[in-house]
């Protein structure tokens, strides 16, 4: 059962804007080597808005050889519309090594609860693979109400939900009333620990980008019930999950891993730029006292 802690990893580029792809593949194995669970790969922390349908597959395809079978692989996806959406899937089914598609919810047009619940539907019967539902209003600007994604968990191959709201109460609301395969992941890293205490089955991260044995560990204690272990290392991750928001992900987090000597440059693709300077200092500072610790 796919648990525990899975990195939204980022994608690496050259200062040119160019995809790096001797960094892909030290980065996904340093992952790998520190314990997490799973990959997802071309999510919003990949830049997949910035990226051609080429470069997407060749990503993928790229961190599925890397990856040779070790851990889950999760593929993201999602457009402002249906048909688009199911177009990009049935070149994803083509691609073997696959485990997961995750699926965001339809962007910027604001569809009805019943248009999100026909939408996940088509996408359901299209994909070649289990499917993850993926909720973040704070970017979508539409919300999968509760009682939608209870309608969903019972949709032959939705198998999850990526929940990035941050609010508790909607995970012990869905694990009181959720089929019992259907699985809980926290998209909110702030909020992580505590979702996972409350019955959540892991985190899709983007902190542990930078700290994946760390955010591994506290995931592994959390859902291991060693709650006193958890809170010790989520106490030292606390700046850290404020810091690696502080502009629009992935900003920051290209650049922590940059200064980490992770990656060859801090490099986005327009719109997105590298992180303002006034920030660098507080996290470098929260980086340094992480290692200290």
């Amino acid at each position: 059962m796919l648990r525990g802690c899975i990195t939204a990893i980022v994608t690496p580029m050259f200062h040119n804007g160019e995809i790096d792809y001797d960094s892909l593949t030290k980065f996904v194995n340093w992952q790998i080597d520190s314990g997490v669970s799973g990959l997802v790969v071309v999510g919003s922390t990949g830049e997949s808005a910035a990226l051609s349908e080429e470069e997407k597959f060749a990503i993928i395809k790229h961190v599925i050889e890397v990856n040779s079978g070790r851990v889950k692989v999760i593929v993201g996806s999602g457009t402002a519309a249906t048909s688009p959406t199911l177009d990009f899937i049935r070149k994803v089914n083509q691609v073997s090594g696959v485990d997961y598609l995750m699926c965001l919810v339809p962007y910027y047009v604001k569809p009805t609860q019943d248009g999100l619940y026909q939408h996940f539907v088509a996408v359901a019967k299209e994909s070649a693979y289990p499917v993850i539902l993926y909720n973040v209003p704070s970017r979508t600007a539409i919300d999968l109400h509760d009682d939608t994604i209870l309608r969903l968990a019972n949709v032959n191959n939705i198998i999850g939900i990526k929940d990035a709201t941050g609010d508790i109460k909607r995970c012990t609301y869905l694990l009181a009333n959720k089929p019992e395969h259907f699985l809980l992941f926290s998209g909110d890293d702030a909020s992580g620990l505590a979702f996972m205490l409350a019955g959540g089955n892991g985190v899709i991260s983007v902190v542990s980008n930078i700290c994946p044995q760390l955010f591994s560990q506290m995931c592994d204690y959390a859902l291991s019930s060693n709650q006193k272990e958890a809170l010790l290392i989520n106490q030292r991750l606390i700046k850290l999950y404020d810091l690696l928001f502080i502009e629009a992900n992935p900003i920051p987090v290209k650049w922590g891993l940059f200064v980490e000597n992770r990656l060859k440059s801090a490099t986005l693709r327009l719109p997105l730029t590298e992180l303002s300077n006034h920030y660098h200092n507080d996290l470098q500072n929260a980086l340094n006292l992480i290692k200290r610790d």
